[in-house]
This record gives C-alpha cells, sequence and structure tokens, in this order.
C-alpha cells in the first residue's frame, strides 16, 4: 500500500499494477502510429504546415530573449504525487515508478531559449498550465521564467519587453487566459482567403510575423497547451490534429516552443514519449467531498490507469466506429455511482451526493444538438437527439474516442459570438470561401481550427474535444481560455443548445466536473 497524508486525509493506493495491466499500459502503436510509421497514414494536407510553423518560430530568432536562465525543475516525479489546485488536490500516478528528471529530456533544456516540455506541463496543473500559474510564475520571477519567451509567449515576437510593464502587456494573453501563440502557414491550397482582420497585436498584420496576402504568410492563433498526461485515450493529437503522433509533437515542440538547434534523436523522442504515456493524473481529493476514493468512489489516477488496458479508438463512439459493433451507450462516467445512495445529513455527504447527481446530469441529460458542424452535417440532420457523451464519449476519461473535430461555436465572432464566454482580446478574421461545397460562405472567427491544417472550409473552427480528467487543476477552459470557470463552460452549453438546466443542476454539475 502507498500512503499518503494531505490536508488532513490519508489516502491509500495500490500503487503495484497487475501484471495484465502492466503488460497492456505501452500499448501506444495500439492507440497511436509508432515514430517508424509516422507518416504512414498523413494525408499530404497534415505535413505541409510542419516545415513552415517550424521555420517561422526559427525565423521568429531573429527577436532575441532578454531574460534567459534555467527552467526551475523538481529532481525525481515521484511515483504518486499530489498537488494542492484551486478545489483540492490533484494527483498523478506513475505505474512504472519515480522519474529522475536529470536524465530524462523532457526535463532537459534542449532549445536556445530555456525552455523544457517542463516549462508548460507540470503536474500541479494537470500537466499543463492555468491562469492562476502562470500568474504565479510571473510575479516570482519578475517575468523571467522560461515559459515567458517572445516566440510564443508573447503576443507577438516583436513586442517591447524592455520593462516589467512591458512585459505584463507583451504577455498578455499567457497571464489572463494561458494562451500560447501558434503561428501556422496559410494552407497552398486553401478554399478560403482572409478579407481582413482585427487584430490588436499587430502580428497577424505585419508581413514579418504574419500574412503576407490574403492566402499567404502566417496566421497567428493563441490557444491553451494541451495536458502531456492520460495520452494513452487520445483520439487526436493537437487541437487541430495536426501531429500524426506523439514522437512527432515532441520534435516539432523542441524546434518550435524551444527554437532548438537540431531535432530530437530517436531515443530522446522516445524516451519523453515513455514518459509522457507513463502519466495519469485526476483529481484525488476535493475540498467538499474530500477523498475521492471513499465510500465506493473510484476516483484518482490510479483507478483511471486501469481503464487503459480496455481503451481502444471508437470503444463508444456515437457515430458507429466502434470495430466491435457495441452500442453506444451514455452512460460515460460510473466514477460516483456509488455516491447516489448514502445516507447521512452532514456537509460532506451532501456535497457527494451533489457529485453523483452531477454526474448522473452529465451522463443522462438530452440535448437537441443543431449546428454542429463534424456531426449535424457530416450525418445530414438538422438536429441530433444527443448527451454530454455524443462528443464525451470515452468511459471515465470525457474524450472523442476517434478523430471527429468539431465546431461547436468557440471559435465565432461577431453577431455569431458565443454566449457566456470571453473572447476578448483574441483577433478577429473575416474569411471568404472561395473554392468547395462552401464557396461564397463568409465566416467570422478568432481561430480557424483544423482548416489551417486541412485548407478545408468546412473545418474553419473545428477543433478536438480534451481528455476532461483533472479539470479544476487547470482553468480556464476551451481550446481559447475563453471560460474562466467551469460554470461558464456549463452556462455556455446551457445556452448554446437550449438545455434549461436549473441553478441547482448547475451546481451540480460543476461539482462533479471538478473531481474529475
Amino acid at each position: 500500500m502507498y500512503a499518503h497524508t494531505s490536508a488532513g486525509v490519508r489516502l491509500q493506493s495500490v500503487v503495484k499494477v497487475s501484471a495484465a495491466i502492466a503488460a497492456l499500459l505501452w500499448r501506444l502503436e495500439a492507440t497511436l502510429p509508432s515514430a517508424q510509421a509516422q507518416t504512414a497514414n498523413d494525408d499530404a494536407a497534415d505535413q505541409a504546415w510542419e516545415a513552415g510553423a517550424v521555420n517561422h518560430a526559427q525565423d521568429m530568432r531573429e527577436f532575441p530573449d532578454a531574460d534567459h536562465g534555467a527552467q526551475p525543475t523538481p529532481s525525481i516525479i515521484r511515483q504518486f504525487e499530489t498537488d494542492p489546485d484551486a478545489t483540492g488536490l490533484v494527483a498523478t500516478f506513475q505505474p512504472n515508478g519515480v522519474t529522475p528528471t536529470t536524465s530524462n529530456p523532457f526535463f532537459q533544456n534542449l532549445g536556445t531559449n530555456g525552455r523544457t516540455c517542463f516549462t508548460c506541463h507540470q503536474p500541479q496543473t494537470g500537466w499543463t498550465v492555468s491562469a492562476q500559474s502562470v500568474q504565479a510564475r510571473f510575479n516570482s520571477s519578475l517575468g523571467s521564467d522560461p515559459i515567458f519567451r517572445l516566440v510564443d509567449g508573447a503576443t507577438c515576437p516583436t513586442d517591447d519587453v524592455s520593462s516589467l510593464a512591458a512585459k505584463q502587456k507583451a504577455y498578455s494573453l499567457l497571464l489572463s487566459k494561458g494562451l500560447i501563440r501558434i503561428g501556422l502557414p496559410m494552407p497552398a491550397s486553401a478554399q478560403f482567403r482572409i478579407v481582413s482582420v482585427n487584430d490588436p497585436y499587430g502580428c497577424n498584420t505585419n508581413p514579418v510575423t504574419g500574412l503576407t496576402s490574403p492566402s499567404t504568410g502566417i496566421v497567428s492563433v493563441y490557444r491553451r497547451p494541451l495536458p502531456s498526461t492520460n495520452l494513452g485515450f487520445l483520439s487526436t493529437i493537437m487541437f487541430d490534429g495536426r501531429e500524426p503522433d506523439l514522437f512527432s509533437q515532441a520534435n516539432d515542440a523542441t524546434l518550435g516552443h524551444a527554437q532548438a538547434d537540431e531535432p530530437l534523436t530517436p531515443k530522446q523522442q522516445q524516451q519523453i514519449v515513455d514518459f509522457e504515456t507513463g502519466l495519469f493524473t485526476a483529481q484525488i481529493f476535493d475540498n467538499g467531498a474530500n477523498d475521492l476514493t471513499a465510500a465506493g468512489a473510484i476516483g484518482g489516477p490510479i483507478e483511471l490507469a486501469q481503464e487503459l488496458p480496455d481503451f481502444f479508438i471508437g470503444i463508444n463512439d456515437p457515430l458507429g466506429h466502434n470495430p466491435t459493433g457495441a452500442p453506444f451507450t451514455n452512460k460515460i462516467f460510473d466514477l460516483y455511482d456509488a455516491w447516489s445512495s448514502l445516507t447521512g445529513t452532514d456537509q460532506v455527504t451532501q456535497n457527494r451526493e451533489a457529485v453523483a447527481r452531477g454526474e448522473a446530469l452529465f451522463n443522462n441529460t438530452q440535448i437537441t444538438i443543431r449546428g454542429v458542424a463534424g456531426l449535424n452535417d457530416v450525418l445530414g440532420v438538422n438536429k441530433i437527439a444527443g448527451f454530454c457523451g455524443t462528443c464525451h464519449d470515452t468511459p471515465n476519461v470525457g474524450d472523442h474516442s476517434v478523430k471527429a473535430p468539431l465546431d461547436i461555436g468557440i471559435a465565432d465572432a461577431g453577431k455569431n459570438s458565443p454566449p457566456a464566454l470571453d473572447i476578448s482580446g483574441l483577433p478577429v478574421f473575416s474569411v471568404q470561401c472561395v473554392a468547395g461545397p462552401l464557396a461564397n460562405t463568409k465566416f467570422t472567427v478568432t481561430d480557424f481550427g483544423r482548416a489551417l491544417i486541412s485548407g478545408n472550409c468546412a473545418d474553419i473552427g473545428k477543433v478536438k474535444g480534451p481528455i476532461l480528467r483533472g479539470l479544476a487543476a487547470r482553468a480556464p477552459y476551451f481550446h481559447n481560455g475563453s471560460a474562466a470557470t467551469l460554470l461558464d463552460v456549463i452556462n455556455f452549453y446551457d445556452q448554446r443548445f437550449s438545455i434549461g438546466f436549473t441553478d441547482q443542476e448547475k451546481h451540480d454539475l460543476v461539482a462533479f466536473l471538478q473531481t474529475l
């Protein structure tokens, strides 16, 4: 037994994974392409972006960073560790044991600007960053921490960082919403042209850093870094699905975000991927419900790790991609079933009952899905009788179990701006489709999503839904950080799909989501 005591609670968990689970834990090649086959199934569009994006990041070395210094890093990542977050404790579990950081390239400075993978992927924030954590790092380092680098931490590499006030302005999106600038080339065969850009930072309109014509150059969009944990459950890598596998992603991140002189070696890629795919992260303690493994509950990362051997692409896909032919079930989560029949009147019991009610709402609330590109248009139907699990279908994980980028309106701007969300500070692109089935259609968006990779108008605004485990540690939410809280997320869905949640139901859903 592994004992851990924190915040007055003793958490005991079995850390020895069974031989069957250990043998299956590293089925990376079963869920993601292998390093040797990383380009075998890519189409031309998926490959075309890479050289342009990497070259852009390298070219931005023209604007040198004033700050330098090493990334603060612990000597080890423990087999089971907990860290405080906004609503309790988030935990990470490594079935294969402790990771010494000095010998793993995930933690090594392999670039030219002081960054490592660990710069943006740390356990206390669910192996990504939170806006709150970025603010704390800015205050403690006076803006010199390696996350604050011009290449993509700033709103534009040309930003002034000559004073503390100037740094606060330059890194404003990173500080307020945890957003990193993503510079991607306009696809050569794009079906759309950019008519105009309302860009408060001038990065898209400057030909040195951005567009050189309505159809050429670099487009800067701003997105949240995705977690580098629970990766064995992925069906798509990156919000826009641009990376074919984790090996390629690690290399491109090193050449891009860290502006490395040389690509990773195959050994370094393998070490990074082995570390990432050996991480399981979930909330383990909630300030209201307390121990999330108590009274029959199965929260936390150890139980999550035991879901992996059963996972396969399409495991519960509502569109019929399950290779076993098994029917879709809307009961996605069963972590807190045991809490639905508790007795007692104390506050902890009442909080646990709220979590169980929230889980039931997530599973069972019927939603009429309209206007979702990637669903309604693909199926050719105006409305779909769905559930939360129609999109978040992977059991006890919550992402989509096949590649299915969707546009639910998060990237919309102008008169179609998403309800209950804050898209202030983001550039707004007016786009005209000039070819393909959507020719003459106009879009106003803050992000092109998958379309910057495929070049297709039908993909404008489409992004994947991320894994839901560890939500409480990594606010804000959605790819563009437009939801500051989980309540904002629920309010968006409630208004977008006219669900009609009561205040009590919203409270229960928040109680559930923050225990994931």
